[in-house]
């Protein structure tokens, strides 16, 4: 695993373009023996492990994808690529879901039938529908499907997970003001977009302190604010762009419509015209009871019962895996990567690296999952 894990690390390819990668995992799953499924959702990979009688079957999905962030590590797997690394751990999750399957294959310890999803483009937001949209679930007849990530700060050895919202949505707007540009010494002459898109980030702020329930946790966040003005000159246009993220799809569409209501009013009142564009990037990740309660029964098997986290707070950040989670009941779970205070760092950094200690327990758990769903009865 490590050395499958550091090859990758190496070479990091960015969503949709995994082309390296999938033969990787490809070539590996056809040297354990199992049936392989390449081109899915555009670079995505199925294999498939079928033992005993059962026609039980699950998936287990693993992401591919890096990031385009240049790496600042110096060892010696550091990546070859400028500007793309694995950053978020993908390398790693892809290396123990090979683990699990090398493993499961040669013990032959369950009865039914397991998918190991490899899913391209998960940073995009797109690679989970790309596969869906591709006939996964209707290639690949499972009654559930799982998923996990490293998470810096919680330790080596810990699990955790919860049932319900577990990440946030994402969506994302763009707000376009069209004024009337002057110069800015007779600014009565014309309709200043600045001004507007001031009012408009401050009138923002009552989407959720004033519009949404106290108990529905939103964030609604104004990150660029640009225009084609200069020094001496009022802009005709200003661009207000930014980031929302809940945890209820009710509240997510609701946040929509009321900035698009704030928009419309404010610019109205100054007689401006706008466009306005919101889009819905990641769905929230949602865990499903039951499947949730096996995620924690493996987890507790196979790393002992005080090991295992169970009352974790929702993050606000998001995952792809949420569409399949749309489709497929199934459970997203956290695998600790060790604390930050020793010179680590969070994801998505340029100095972030997996830590291959936890390679074996990840796989230990997809191990114990599968074989806590699929025992073998004599």
């Amino acid at each position: 695993m490590r050395r499958w894990r550091h090859d990758l690390h190496r070479h990091p390819e960015f969503g949709f373009e995994e082309q390296r990668t999938a033969k990787l995992v490809a070539d590996a799953l056809r040297s354990f023996g199992l049936e392989v499924h390449t081109g899915i959702g555009t670079t995505g990979v199925v294999g498939v492990l079928q033992r005993g009688r059962s026609n039980r079957a699950i998936g287990l999905r693993a992401d591919m994808d890096c990031l385009l962030i240049q790496e600042q590590n110096t060892f010696a797997h550091r990546s070859v690529h400028d500007g793309k690394m694995h950053a978020c751990g993908h390398d790693g999750h892809t290396s123990m879901l090979l683990g699990a399957a090398k493993h499961l294959a040669a013990a032959e310890r369950f009865d039914g039938t397991v998918f190991f999803i490899f899913q391209p483009a998960e940073e995009h937001g797109a690679g989970a529908q790309s596969m869906i949209d591709d006939g996964l679930f209707e290639r690949f007849s499972m009654e559930s499907v799982y998923a996990v990530h490293n998470m810096p700060g919680i330790p080596v050895g810990k699990f955790a997970v919860k049932p319900g919202p577990i990440m946030s949505s994402e969506d994302n707007f763009e707000i376009v003001v069209r004024g009337k540009g002057v110069h800015a010494s007779m600014p009565h002459q014309g309709i200043d977009p600045i001004v507007i898109a001031s009012e408009i980030v401050l009138a923002m702020q009552t989407i959720v302190s004033r519009t949404t329930n106290p108990v529905d946790v939103a964030v609604v966040s104004v990150t660029d604010i640009s225009s084609d003005g200069t020094r001496n000159v009022l802009p005709t246009t200003a661009t207000l762009r930014g980031d929302v993220r809940s945890f209820l799809p009710a509240v997510q569409a609701d946040i929509g419509r009321v900035m698009e209501r704030i928009v419309q009013g404010v610019c109205s009142a100054h007689g401006a015209e706008f466009e306005f564009g919101y889009t819905h990037d990641f769905v929230p990740t949602i865990n499903s009871e039951a499947e949730t309660d096996a995620a924690i029964a493996a987890a507790r098997r196979a790393f002992g019962d005080d090991n295992v986290i169970t009352d974790i707070r929702p993050a606000t950040t998001s995952e792809d895996f949420a569409r399949m989670l749309q489709v497929k009941p199934g459970c997203y779970a956290l695998i600790g990567n060790g604390g930050m205070d020793a010179g680590g760092c969070g994801l998505h950094n340029p100095n972030y690296d997996f830590n291959d200690q936890i390679l074996p327990i990840g796989a230990a758990f997809w191990v114990s999952l599968v074989e806590t769903q699929f025992p073998v009865t004599r």
